[in-house]
């Protein structure tokens, strides 16, 4: 069985808006290490819909793009990716596919199939997860700034405290700090 890992960017005060952060070669190059590191993608409608609309464009060449970020996106592009939505049926981006019905089984049935591990890069869907307590890991790239805006991590709460174990913590020439959680036991 491999790890469901919550990945995402977030800054100081919580945020967790994709339009905050620093979008630089470092970022990307970080990311795409942790993709590379793992079998799938797992996201919500939401996040889906929104790096469909970018990423594509990126692999091909259709949009301007440094070498980092066209790296992702040619990644991205061969990495299979599971949405998880009851709005939404069709999926037609490179190897998507849709988890539908009962989300606890759906979600632990792509971890018992991906030994790899699946990161999770959706903070509302995390949320439900967590509360499901699937969930095994956290890596969150930690950005040197607050914003006072935005949606932030599990802002819908959850039903009690979890407690975590410090991994790593590594600084980034940026001012990011990439920190690894686990859940401790």
């Amino acid at each position: 069985m491999g790890l469901l890992t919550f990945c995402i960017n977030v800054t100081l005060d919580g945020c967790v808006d994709h339009e905050q952060g620093i979008a630089d070669e470092e970022t990307h190059a970080f990311f795409t290490r942790l993709m590379d590191e793992t079998g799938a993608m797992l996201w919500g409608r939401v996040t889906y819909e929104m790096m469909e609309s970018y990423w594509p464009e990126v692999g091909r060449g259709d949009e301007e793009s440094p070498q980092s970020m066209r790296e992702w996106a040619v990644k991205l592009e061969a990495k299979p990716k599971y949405v998880v939505s009851s709005t939404r049926k069709d999926f037609p981006w490179t190897n998507s596919h849709h988890i539908a019905g009962d989300l606890r089984t759906g979600v632990q049935k792509l971890k018992d199939a991906t030994p790899a591990g699946v990161l999770l890069g959706s903070s509302k869907l995390a949320a439900e997860l967590d509360r499901l307590d699937l969930v095994d890991e956290y890596k969150f790239l930690v950005h040197p700034m607050i914003t006072g805006c935005g949606p932030t991590l599990y802002q819908s709460g959850l039903p009690r405290t979890r407690r975590l174990e410090l991994v790593s913590a590594k600084p980034l020439r940026n001012g990011a700090v990439a920190m690894h959680y686990r859940r401790a036991c």
